[in-house]
């Protein structure tokens, strides 16, 4: 029984690594539109990481153009993640960020961590 139910679960994206709250990120997401196919960048703060077996997730969010915050989950296992690129890591000291959602400007800010 338990064979089969590692046959059916999903491989692990080999193109998403190591990823910790704080860093900020770049997601390229294939997104299907009709008969095309193209691959839109989403680019932001990691906030959250949830590590729980085959339902792994990611959430980043971002400040859209009109000052709107836009978060997006992802999940670690799916095929339609191109690519994850790590641009800087921050410094935080907790493994959710949720208070970033009631800030905005430069209170929003986290500092850079040099390893």
């Amino acid at each position: 029984m338990n064979t089969l139910l590692e046959s059916v679960k999903p491989p692990k994206n080999p193109n998403i690594p190591e990823l910790n709250p704080g860093d900020s990120i770049s997601v390229s997401v294939k997104i299907k539109e009709g008969d095309r196919e193209r691959i839109q960048e989403f680019k932001g703060t990691l906030i959250a990481v949830r590590r729980k077996g085959e339902h792994e997730t990611f959430t980043v969010r971002r400040i859209a153009s009109n000052g709107i915050g836009v978060e997006r989950t992802f999940l670690m296992r799916s095929p339609r993640i191109e690519k994850v690129v790590i641009e800087r890591h921050g410094k935080v000291r907790r493994a959710k960020l949720f208070y970033l959602r009631d800030r905005t400007g430069k209170k929003a800010r986290l500092k850079e961590k040099f390893s």
